[in-house]
């Protein structure tokens, strides 16, 4: 029998006077000196938080404003102007395109090159002077709900209250003419048409990102990396078979979202299905080289976790899913086009969301605002058609 077990000889009677706390320190300056020798983490705790606060604080706005507008001006009048400069004085709207007709005022929302569209039908004053109570036209782009609803929320009463004085000396009785909004693309402003073709964008930037970067770390934590380079293979040829396989079950993801939003959740999908499955080809690559780059620049998986998620929350939160895109600063919007591969909708997968919605109402495209102008000045301008 041993000392220490003999009875009535416990360890704690040699307990050294603070020892717990003096092991607690020892143990507490070898996590720092280890956290001093690894360096990456040592910068992502610093750099993260700082980037992330810099970053997001600048360019998300829930609330976006000077929304890219084009106007339809068929006539040069004192009122035609003063509707124009109330409406830029509301902050939300910023006129960019001026058209001279319906087709190219058309094509211009389909395209995404403006989210709002101010028509102001030929005789409107004429209209207004006349008491006939005509309707000021102003379409919106409705694929990102979030970003045109703020806009004609506030559409109405802004524009009442800068334009009652103007043809009224005292409180008018009543607005003198009608602003009709009409929401394209998605009217019922169903939030399931913006987010479901953009979470095919989301899942992928995750997920692939994560299983790159994972996949030469993995193989250098389990010491088989060595074995991998001492057989007779180039390293692009372990970079291909590391990347080819993820292609193919980024494939299957992208399969499953899509085929669940349609039968789920009812988004439609028409077009070229080919397209979509280039630009998911070109955006599932583009995630697993940039996993696979940080893959070969950390030490362990955790930094390969950490690396990810460093790439991940720009990426997703300067895409426009979240927040809306239009609302974001300039600079903003170039990190979010270049750097970070989540931009949607863009050039990349995340044009799906663009493209199910503004085609999950094909009707509203061959709505009184798309028909011929004449028709469109009818209803806006009653009694001025004969």
């Amino acid at each position: 029998m041993s000392l220490v077990d003999a009875p009535g000889h416990s360890r704690d009677s040699r307990e050294p006077p603070f020892g717990f706390w003096r092991r607690s320190y020892a143990m507490l300056v070898k996590e720092f000196i280890q956290l001093r020798r690894d360096r990456v983490s040592f910068a992502m705790i610093v750099m993260i938080p700082v980037m992330q606060l810099m970053l997001f604080g600048y360019a998300i706005n829930t609330t976006p404003r000077n929304l890219p507008t084009a106007v339809l001006l068929q006539e040069d009048s004192d009122l035609a102007r003063s509707i124009l400069k109330a409406l830029e004085n509301t902050a939300y709207f910023r006129f960019t395109r001026e058209v001279h007709d319906v087709a190219e005022f058309d094509n211009l929302l389909l395209s995404g090159k403006v989210l709002f569209g101010v028509e102001i039908p030929r005789g409107f004053e004429r209209a207004v002077r006349r008491g006939d109570h005509p309707a000021l036209l102003v379409a919106a782009d409705a694929t990102d709900p979030v970003a045109a609803g703020s806009a004609l929320g506030a559409l109405g009463v802004v524009v009442q209250t800068a334009l009652e004085h103007d043809l009224f000396t005292g409180d008018p009785p009543s607005m003198p003419f009608e602003i009709r909004a009409h929401a394209r693309y998605n009217p019922a402003g169903s939030s399931r048409l913006n987010i479901v073709p953009g979470l095919v964008g989301t899942i992928l930037t995750m997920t692939m990102l994560i299983f790159t970067a994972l996949s030469v770390t993995r193989e250098i934590e389990r010491g088989t990396m060595e074995s991998l380079l001492s057989m007779p293979i180039k390293p692009v040829e372990i970079m291909l078979g590391k990347i080819l396989p993820y292609v193919l079950v980024g494939f299957i993801q992208a399969t499953l979202i899509v085929g669940i939003g349609v039968l789920l959740f009812g988004v439609p999908v028409q077009g070229s299905l080919i397209m979509l499955a280039l630009l998911s080809t070109l955006f599932i690559t583009t995630n697993l080289s940039i996993g696979y780059t940080f893959s070969t620049i950390v030490q362990n998986q955790l930094q390969a976790m950490q690396l990810s998620m460093m790439f991940f929350l720009p990426s997703i939160l300067l895409s426009g899913f979240m927040f809306p895109f239009a609302g974001m600063p300039v600079w903003a919007q170039y990190f979010g086009e270049g750097p970070f591969p989540g931009r949607e909708p863009g050039d990349k997968i995340g044009a799906s969301r663009q493209f199910c919605a503004r085609r999950a109402n094909p009707e509203s495209r061959d709505s009184p605002m798309c028909n011929h102008t004449s028709e469109v000045h009818a209803r806006a301008c009653p009694g001025m058609t004969g």
